[in-house]
């Protein structure tokens, strides 16, 4: 699994790109959470109306259906720039140099072949249900209060194509240090031991101080 990572600047071209994203990373990230306190809101009122009113919230799984890609998939980009994916750190942590940069450059790679396939076909399952000619542009429907699943299906491929640039940026960053035989290159997720999490974490309680 990931550990914590750090992600150094500088003022390459490369860094600035990668600055440039972020911010749109931190604003999908931001939606995302906005929507999962949305989702408790709603839960709340279900709830409440279920037992003080005895009238539960309509549509109440409908919106759950609507809301969980925006939860689940929005933020992936903004994780995959801090390294927090799900990883084998035991393996690449006994990596040093060149070999350690080649083998994020292969697996980083590999993730990226299979985000492109994964844009082609959510896009395409979000063609099959979007229609401007239809109701409310909408081939499709929820089952209990008829939301249109267009939107929910267009944030999949919105959010896989970031992450296709995010990869595209890391690529460009394992292959520039390869290449380079940098130690610590700008752009990547650099893994920190305890003693650098321990550190950072001191730096930001004496920062709120």
């Amino acid at each position: 699994m990931a550990g914590a990572a750090a992600v150094l600047e500088d003022d390459s071209l490369l860094s600035r790109l990668d600055r440039r994203l972020a911010r749109a990373e931190r604003v999908l990230a931001l939606i995302s959470g906005v929507f999962a306190f949305g989702l408790m809101v709603l839960a709340v009122v279900s709830v409440t109306g279920r037992n003080g009113f005895n009238e539960p919230l309509p549509g109440y799984v409908d919106w759950i259906e609507a809301f969980m890609p925006l939860i689940a998939i929005l933020g992936i980009s903004y994780v995959q720039r801090q390294g927090g994916h799900i990883r084998m750190d035991i393996v690449v942590g006994a990596l040093r140099g060149r070999a350690l940069w080649l083998a994020e450059w292969i697996t980083t790679f590999l993730i990226l072949v299979l985000m492109v396939a994964l844009v082609w076909g959510s896009w395409a399952h979000f063609d099959r249900s979007f229609d401007f000619g239809a109701p409310m542009w909408s081939r499709d429907s929820s089952i209990d209060i008829g939301l249109p699943i267009w939107p929910a299906k267009l944030v999949v491929p919105i959010a896989f194509a970031v992450m296709c640039v995010r990869l595209v940026l890391q690529l460009w960053g394992y292959g520039r240090a390869f290449v380079l035989g940098l130690e610590s290159p700008v752009a990547v997720p650099l893994v920190q031991s305890a003693a650098e999490i321990a550190a950072a974490e001191a730096r930001q309680v004496e920062g709120r101080d």
